[in-house]
């Protein structure tokens, strides 16, 4: 076997010299492996919110349009990257293959059904045939391979629950994971978002760690996803609002929190134009976590120095240590939660 750079160099076609995900092309071809490399026989993509948002509505909702967009990412680029939002999502599949220099040093054996927890938009891929589209999850059941290289990680599916809500939960692993490492006793956390998958997950792991002395707001777009969770408790209090509208949210937040605001707010969102809204309801000496991949940055940073908000703002990561085994954890702890992913995506 050929010997491979850790991070996957050694794929990138073009522009040469960076990383596989800012790449404009990799290699694909799965014909053979490098020696630090495992390969994927792939079952189902999950596409990042945000990016299945904006293919769907560039689609006009036709599945077979939806697939020859999908189609024309892989060839062009050997990944799936979206061109406009910049992101991928992850995959589920089965270890078909595992380079030498890696055998016996992972807790790997082929036949293994994983999860990758790194981007589609730096991973290797090939979709031999789209099998089927569940565009109310962003899942796509495919026949392809993929590439995992040396530095990407992974999460076995456990046994204990179906696969596909395993996978539904570990895509959007980092944001309760890092809420658990942001939030503390005492605070009050406002959820953009709340009503999504990303979003209740952060809610319940939001109201844990602040405790009985903190408070968790939940917006929602829906009042459909209101009510969902209103019924869930996790929330003090849940109101829907469009998050595009920072004024509006402004003086209900104003409201809820006596004009003291929030220690912290996630946005989990898939739509544009929230940073705002994420920045006003924040305390100048706050965090507003941006797990949203729809987030303009340039719009955050100028949009707080417009205003004189001295708001921490945090790039939303999706890796930190240990976050499957916490996402996880949620869906065996909740019996509530677990009950409307199961409901909603598996």
């Amino acid at each position: 076997m050929k010997k491979g750079n850790k991070y996957g160099i050694h794929r990138v076609i073009a522009p040469k010299g960076v990383l596989p995900q800012p790449a404009n092309k990799i290699d694909n071809n799965m014909d053979e492996i490098y020696d630090n490399e495992i390969l994927i026989d792939v079952q189902t993509l999950n596409i990042d919110s945000a990016s299945f948002t904006q293919i769907e509505e560039q689609a006009k909702g036709d599945k077979s349009k939806i697939a020859e967009i999908m189609l024309g990412i892989v060839a062009s680029q050997g990944k799936h990257r979206n061109p406009v939002t910049g992101s991928g999502g992850m995959l589920l599949g089965t270890v078909e293959k595992i380079g030498d220099a890696l055998k016996g040093k992972r807790d790997l054996k082929v036949g293994d059904k994983i999860a990758t927890l790194v981007s589609l938009s730096l991973t290797p891929l090939r979709i031999d045939k789209i099998k089927e589209i569940r565009p109310d999850v962003d899942q796509v059941d495919i026949d392809g391979k993929a590439i995992l290289f040396e530095s990407g990680i992974y999460a076995k599916i456990p046994e204990d629950m179906p696969e596909k809500l395993a996978l539904s939960a570990l895509d959007v692993a980092g944001a309760p994971a890092q809420t658990a490492k942001l939030v503390k006793p005492g605070d009050t956390v406002l959820i953009i978002g709340a009503g999504g998958k990303s979003g209740m997950l952060c809610c319940y792991e939001a109201r844990k760690r602040a405790g009985v002395t903190g408070k968790v707001i939940g917006l929602c777009h829906s009042e459909k996803s209101t009510k969902r969770m209103q019924d869930l408790g996790f929330c003090d209090y849940v109101f829907s609002a469009d998050a595009t509208q920072p004024v509006a949210v402004l003086e209900k937040i104003e409201e809820l929190t006596k004009g003291e605001m929030c220690d912290i707010t996630i946005n989990n969102v898939n739509i544009t134009d929230t940073e705002m809204t994420s920045i006003l309801c924040t305390k100048p000496t706050g965090i507003v976590y941006f797990f949203s991949m729809a987030t303009s940055f340039t719009k955050a940073a100028l949009g707080a120095e417009g205003v004189g908000s001295d708001v921490t703002m945090i790039v939303g990561n999706g890796y930190t240590k240990g976050h499957a085994e916490i996402t996880l954890e949620i869906l065996r702890e909740s019996e509530k939660l677990r009950k409307i992913f199961t409901e909603l995506y598996a």
